[in-house]
């Protein structure tokens, strides 16, 4: 995949931290070639972290993040501060910025320790050396122990190719363990996806799990065929062969299952996604978890991304309306969204979360490890879909260990 089709999710996240000043825009600046960063002798100049998406040779796709600065001041100041760290807890690797002149400070080893914590690879940048002397330069570099250290100016450009070549060493990209279905397929298979129009998608496209998915077929070479939820009992009656499997929208889950043959196996775009992300069975066992809801239990509803919320949104209403049905109980619920997603998992019996598919893997899987960690049950849209319609187990029959959690 290219620059221009490389969904978020799937870039490699490099976030950049450091105090205010210390130059990390700048640092953005040179190792891209481009005036991407706004840079500014005021402190303080970036105030939320800042997303570009771009290549970056040799790694390819990479999303850079500018965070603000870990010393801001004052009640705003420690809400950015938050932000910058909550970042870690999506970057694939870290570059620490210290300007060359003041040296290391309590809040940079403090960034240290929470690298070392989430065992994420970093580089500590010495910016400015072109105002430092070389004793100095030595002593920050002695400052910092086992850390890989790099003196650069971005004021003469030196050693910024070295650090983009030690950016890339450092990285070694993790694919996935699996693909999205095309471990499951031969060439030549016929693999048919039910395609409700989504009203929250953009007009004219489809929404991004659906597009994935039908990318990974193709390079599966097998063939992909779309339908609405109303066209699939014909498309298979017409289709004159059987196809390997049926993927559907969790929306219209129940219609999709009861017009597929027994014999034809059926899953989820919501399960795919979980598996693709590596915590479908964390997402199956937090499934049961909803017959242990009481009177009064509130239930986190948790979206990747914010969109523009329809009347019928499934988040915020159907969902809701849904599990309030299903357990006959009085429960509350609460929502957040985009990069929001609470420290605090206590007030909770339980998290539904969505499919992920804007959430890049570490921060999903940091996020199901804080519901592990504070022993709370979590689960995903179409996973709790599917347990709710009674049609959970046939849906995971595509993977066995899976399917065997359901019969403990």
């Amino acid at each position: 995949m290219g620059l221009n089709n490389t969904p978020s999710a799937d870039r490699l996240h490099i976030g950049i931290f450091g105090k205010r000043n210390a130059g990390k825009s700048s640092i953005i600046n040179a190792i891209t070639g481009q005036n991407l960063a706004i840079v500014s002798e005021v402190k303080g100049t970036t105030t939320d972290p800042v997303y570009k998406a771009m290549e970056l040779l040799p790694l390819g796709p990479v999303m850079l993040i500018d965070t603000p600065g870990l010393d801001d001041e004052g009640e705003l100041g420690r809400l950015r501060i938050q932000k910058s760290y909550q970042v870690l807890n999506k970057t694939d690797t870290a570059i620490l910025v210290i300007d060359g002149t003041i040296g290391m400070t309590k809040e940079d080893m403090a960034l240290i320790e929470k690298f070392k914590q989430k065992n994420i690879p970093y580089v500590v940048v010495v910016n400015k050396i072109d105002l430092v002397d070389d004793e100095s330069l030595v002593l920050q570099e002695q400052q910092c122990g086992q850390c890989k250290v790099i003196g650069v100016s971005t004021y003469t450009n030196k050693n910024i190719n070295e650090l983009k070549e030690m950016i890339g060493k450092l990285v070694q990209i993790q694919e996935s363990k699996f693909r999205i279905v095309a471990d499951l397929l031969e060439p030549s298979d016929f693999v048919v996806l039910v395609v409700p129009i989504d009203k929250a998608a953009p007009k004219g496209r489809l929404i991004l799990p659906q597009q994935q998915t039908i990318r990974d077929i193709l390079e599966a070479d097998a063939t992909a065929i779309v339908v609405k939820e109303y066209e699939l009992r014909e498309t298979l009656a017409n289709l004159g062969k059987k196809p390997k499997m049926v993927i559907t929208d969790s929306q219209v889950f129940a219609k999709v299952s009861a017009d597929t043959p027994k014999n034809i196996m059926l899953t989820s775009f919501s399960i795919l996604f979980a598996r693709y992300k590596g915590n479908l069975e964390e997402a199956v066992k937090g499934a049961a978890a909803l017959e242990n809801l009481q009177d009064g239990d509130t239930v986190l509803i948790s979206e990747g991304c914010t969109h523009h919320r329809q009347c019928d949104d499934i988040g915020t209403v159907k969902l809701p309306r849904w599990i309030t049905q299903h357990t006959g109980k009085q429960i509350q619920f609460e929502f957040s969204s985009g990069t929001e997603f609470p420290d605090d998992l206590s007030p909770y019996k339980l998290i539904v979360h969505c499919g992920s598919c804007m959430l890049n893997e570490r921060e999903m899987k940091y996020r199901i490890q804080c519901a592990k960690d504070q022993q709370i049950p979590i689960t995903n849209y179409g996973i709790l879909i599917a347990y709710m319609q009674g049609i959970l187990k046939r849906s995971v029959e595509p993977f066995p260990y899976i399917a065997d959690l359901l019969e403990e």
